[in-house]
């Protein structure tokens, strides 16, 4: 009995692995081709606050990022180039929870969810056939 409930812990962690790891992946396609839409729309100040303060992005980071204070866009254009290089698997998840925070961004939220093209398609295929832990595949 206790090997049994050993495994269906085990099976329900990695199940909300790959849910999170899929939805980090989904995300992070989507703000890359969202990418215009997003500078245009997002205050980079209180997103790199609420980044800092969830560990998402360090001490030097942020003030790497206030440097570009005087032009929005371009600060929002590094945190985004920031981000994607970054090696936190959750970045986005983060991100897309900083913006949601936002009242008056509501609109780009939707837009976020409702965003889909071949590339986000073809991105959960290719998810749901490998395997996270060994990266085989399993057709």
């Amino acid at each position: 009995m206790q090997n049994y409930l050993f495994y269906i812990n085990s099976v329900f962690l990695l199940l909300i692995h790959v849910y999170f790891t899929e939805s980090s992946e989904v995300l992070k396609l989507k703000f890359q081709r969202l990418h215009k839409t997003i500078i245009t729309s997002v205050n980079p100040a209180s997103v790199i606050d609420f980044l800092f303060q969830e560990a998402v992005i360090g001490a030097d980071d942020m003030r790497a990022l206030r440097r570009f204070s005087d032009d929005p866009q371009e600060q929002c254009t590094e945190l985004l180039a920031l981000l994607h290089t970054s090696k936190n698997p959750q970045a986005f998840i983060h991100l897309y929870a900083a913006i949601k925070n936002e009242p008056h961004l509501q609109w780009l939220i939707d837009h976020i969810d409702k965003f889909t093209d071949q590339s986000l398609i073809d991105q959960q295929q290719q998810h749901r056939y490998i395997s996270e832990p060994t990266g085989e595949c399993l057709f």
